[in-house]
């Protein structure tokens, strides 16, 4: 009797999520949704490539978490528009959340949008939320076994962040092992190795990054 219920919430989910996304497209806004667990680095990974994007690209975050607006006022120190979002306890994100924050953003005058949610790595992956692209931050301290503790967010992402090669040789990370474990779940899925505190690997990503903004939104680039 509950497999109903969690459909009609997953299907009025949805239904909200194509909402968001057409007032992204509306907006001109491209949106990634990034997931990882408690301590992956997403607010660092945020800021990393905020740092590396022009000055012309005008980017707005999401934050979302249980509690505090921590990462929110670290994001709003540099200038960028921010929204926080806290859940009260609740695992993740969903399209209602995003669609009530909305206001709150000046979105006709972004090009870029950053929801980072709520650190989990199983509730997340099943809550759409509008966005373009759904990332996926690992990070070396969890170990090299998430791809294949966690499948359903790893398959169910458009590109795999794992962040913190730095420290690749202090948890004796396996990335073979990593990269067979993602393989098994989501074979194409671009993945990008980097660590937000060294530098290493961030230009591939934002590379990457920019390479998708013409793909969806040609005025994106000439706003």
């Amino acid at each position: 009797m509950k497999i109903p219920v969690v459909e009609n919430i997953l299907n009025a989910n949805d239904q909200i999520a194509e909402a968001n996304r057409a007032d992204f497209e509306a907006a001109g806004v491209f949106v990634l949704n990034l997931m990882a667990s408690p301590g992956a680095g997403k607010t660092s990974f945020i800021l990393a490539t905020l740092d590396r994007l022009s000055p012309q690209l005008r980017p707005g975050v999401i934050e979302g978490d249980l509690a505090s607006r921590i990462d929110a006022d670290t994001i709003g120190a540099r200038g960028v528009p921010v929204v926080q979002i806290n859940t009260g306890g609740g695992c993740h994100l969903d399209a209602p959340m995003i669609r009530t924050a909305l206001p709150e953003l000046p979105l006709a005058q972004l090009d870029l949008l950053f929801i980072e949610n709520v650190g989990n790595l199983v509730c997340p992956a099943n809550f759409a939320l509008g966005a373009d692209r759904a990332v996926v931050i690992a990070s070396v301290p969890e170990g090299h076994d998430k791809p294949y503790k966690y499948p359903g967010i790893f398959a169910s992402a458009d590109v795999v962040i794992l962040n913190k090669i730095d420290l690749l040789d202090v948890f004796n990370f396996d990335l073979d092992y990593f990269r067979r474990g993602l393989e098994m779940v989501n074979p194409d899925v671009p993945c990008f190795y980097l660590s937000c505190r060294t530098g290493a690997g961030m230009s591939e990503w934002v590379a990457w990054l920019l390479s998708q903004l013409p793909a969806i939104r040609p005025q994106t680039l000439n706003k």
